[in-house]
C-alpha cells in the first residue's frame, strides 16, 4: 500500500492554476552535503528517482554547495516554470519564504521546516518518536551501559533526535550513560566524516559500545569508525544497514523519500495540498530498519520491546518529549 504522508490534507487540495496546464516539470533542491550523502539528501533523491521510474517524467535538480545559492537556485527554477519545487532542509526556509511569495501561482514544498505561505507545503517529522525506538534498541544491546550520540549541526532539529534517543535508552536501562556531541555550528557539520570518526573514537574510548549518528554525511565517518572498532552504530534518515552489515544495529528511518515522491505525484495529479503536517510513527513517517543486514543483531526480545513501544507511543501510553516545543529535554 502506498504510504501517503499528506493524506490528512488531501481535502484541502486546491485546483490547478494555469501553471499546471503547462508541461509538468517538478524540481528538487538538495541541501548541503550533496544528493549522495547516504542519508537525508539521498533519501530525497531516492524518492524523486522512484517518481521518475513510475511516471517516466524527468525532474530538475540542484545541489547546494554554499548558502548564497539557495535563493538563486529556487528563483531560477520558478522562473523556468518548474512546479512543484521541493527544497530540502531548514536552512532553505528564508529563501522559500521569499521566492514562494513572488510566484503565487506555483506550488512549493519544504522538508524539515515550516514556511507560512499559502502555496507552500511544509513537512516535518517526529524524529523524537523514531529516535526513541532506536534508543530502546541501543539500551538493550549495550553491554557497557554507555552509548553515544553524534549530531550534525547543533540545532533544535538535531537536539530533538538526541532527546528521543536518550529517553529510549533510559526506558531500557535507567542507569545508562549517554555521551553526546555535536559536530559543529555551521552547515559544514553535515559533511565532515573525518570529524565524525574522531568524535566516535572518543566516545568509544569513554565506554560507548553503541553510537547513534544523526549527522547527515558526517555520519558516514561515525558508522565506519564504529565498525573499525568492533562496536555498533545506528544510522539515520535512510536505511544505512547495508553499509556495514553486522555492525549497524539499525537505522532510524525518516521517510523523506515518500515526502518528495508524494509532492511530485500530487503535483502531477493536480492534487497538491498546501499547509503544515507533522508525521510520526502513526503515519509511518518515521521508524526503524530491520533487514538481512541486521536481523542477526536484533533478538526476539528486542523486537517485541520495540514493537510494544511503537504501539504505546501511537496509543498515547508513552509520551516522547518533543524538544522543538520547549527547547529543553527533561531526560538529558
Amino acid at each position: 500500500m502506498k504510504l501517503k504522508l499528506f493524506a490528512t490534507l488531501a481535502a484541502a487540495a486546491m485546483m490547478a492554476t494555469t501553471a499546471f496546464a503547462q508541461e509538468f516539470k517538478p524540481a528538487l533542491i538538495f541541501d548541503m552535503g550533496g544528493k549522495f550523502d547516504k542519508s537525508f539528501n539521498e533519501a530525497a533523491y531516492n524518492g524523486a528517482e522512484k517518481f521518475k521510474a513510475d511516471t517516466g517524467i524527468e525532474y530538475g535538480e540542484f545541489e547546494i554547495t554554499n548558502a548564497s545559492q539557495r535563493e538563486q537556485a529556487l528563483r531560477n527554477f520558478a522562473r523556468r516554470g518548474y512546479n512543484p519545487i521541493v527544497v530540502m532542509g531548514f536552512t532553505q526556509a528564508e529563501a522559500m519564504n521569499k521566492v514562494s511569495a513572488e510566484f503565487p501561482d506555483l506550488k512549493f514544498a519544504i522538508i524539515d521546516e515550516v514556511v507560512d505561505q499559502p502555496n507552500v507545503r511544509s513537512v516535518v517529522f517526529k524524529a523524537h518518536e523514531g529516535s526513541f525506538l532506536v534508543g530502546l534498541l541501543a539500551g538493550m544491546k549495550s553491554q557497557t551501559g554507555t552509548v553515544g550520540f553524534v549530531g550534525g549541526m547543533d540545532i533544535p532539529l538535531i537536539r530533538n533526535f538526541a532527546c528521543g534517543y536518550v529517553q529510549g535508552v533510559k526506558a531500557a536501562n535507567p542507569d545508562a550513560k549517554i555521551i553526546q556531541n555535536m559536530t559543529g555550528e555551521t552547515p559544514a557539520a553535515w559533511n565532515d566524516p573525518v570529524k565524525g570518526a574522531e568524535i566516535t573514537k572518543a566516545q568509544i574510548d569513554a565506554g560507548a559500545d553503541v553510537v547513534y549518528a544523526a549527522a547527515g554525511g558526517t555520519g558516514v565517518g561515525v558508522l565506519q569508525k564504529a565498525a573499525d572498532e568492533g562496536k555498533f552504530s545506528i544510522g539515520v534518515d535512510s536505511n544505512q544497514n547495508y553499509m556495514h552489515p553486522g555492525s549497524i544495529l539499525t537505522s532510524m528511518l525518516k521517510r523523506v523519500d515518500v515526502a518528495v515522491y508524494d509532492a511530485f505525484m500530487d503535483g502531477k495529479n493536480n492534487d497538491f495540498a498546501t499547509g503544515f503536517v507533522a508525521v510520526g510513527l502513526e503515519e509511518d513517517g518515521v521508524g526503524w530498519a530491520l533487514d538481512e543486514n541486521n536481523e542477526s543483531l536484533i533478538t526476539e526480545e528486542m523486537k517485541q520491546a520495540v514493537d510494544q513501544a511503537r504501539a504505546d507511543i501511537i496509543a498515547g501510553k508513552v509520551a516522547v518529549h518533543d524538544y522543538n516545543t520547549s527547547d529543553s529535554c527533561p531526560v538529558m
